[in-house]
């Protein structure tokens, strides 16, 4: 299975072969297709290794959520990322790559948005659920920005990563202070200004 994810993340699910993954693991042919008789079976059998993976950080992210300030909720999140991404790091090809898999990617966004939201009320329990929403996806947005640094596949300085976790801090700082659930929200025309 590292093997597979290894060869998926390098060279795309589409492009990875049967034989390139049992090179790669060292391993005969045949072994693997004893285990798996496919790559559509690999393929799914990864998803089912970071749908447990991501379960488990999440579990843990809601019970620390509870007890954090804002700022270090904040952390918790981007480092909630970074460090289950080696873990998952074939995920992102193998759900661009399929689009069997479209259904697969949306329920692993709807579930990212969800425990991010629970963290969220975790800490700040006066937030308002159209509060949580809007929240929860900028802080996904920008969990998947500081990833896209670490992998340098998004435009990065040596100093940005810390200040994209400086940015989330005072973001949630602000929007999960205390009181800030009762004030008004902004309207509509005052969005399409900004």
């Amino acid at each position: 299975m590292d093997a597979a994810a290894e060869v998926i993340q390098e060279r795309g699910y589409e492009a990875t072969t049967m034989a390139e993954i049992a090179a790669r693991a060292n391993a005969r042919i045949g072994s693997l297709y004893r285990f798996f008789p496919n790559k559509e079976a690999i393929g799914d059998a990864l998803i089912d290794r970071y749908a447990a993976v991501l379960s488990e950080e999440y579990a843990r992210l809601r019970e620390r959520a509870s007890h954090a300030t804002p700022e270090e909720l904040a952390d918790l999140l981007i480092d909630q990322l970074v460090q289950v991404h080696p873990q998952t790091r074939a995920m992102t090809a193998l759900l661009d790559s399929r689009t069997d898999w479209t259904e697969i990617r949306l329920r692993f966004r709807a579930q990212a948005m969800a425990e991010i939201g629970a963290a969220l009320k975790a800490c700040a329990p006066g937030l308002h659920d159209c509060e949580i929403k809007d929240i929860a996806a900028v802080v996904l947005n920008n969990m998947k920005t500081m990833v896209g640094m670490v992998k340098k596949d998004a435009p990065t300085s040596a100093g940005a990563p810390d200040e994209l976790r400086l940015m989330n801090r005072l973001y949630l700082a602000a929007r999960l202070a205390p009181g800030h659930g009762t004030t008004k929200r902004r309207s509509p025309r005052s969005k399409q200004r900004v």
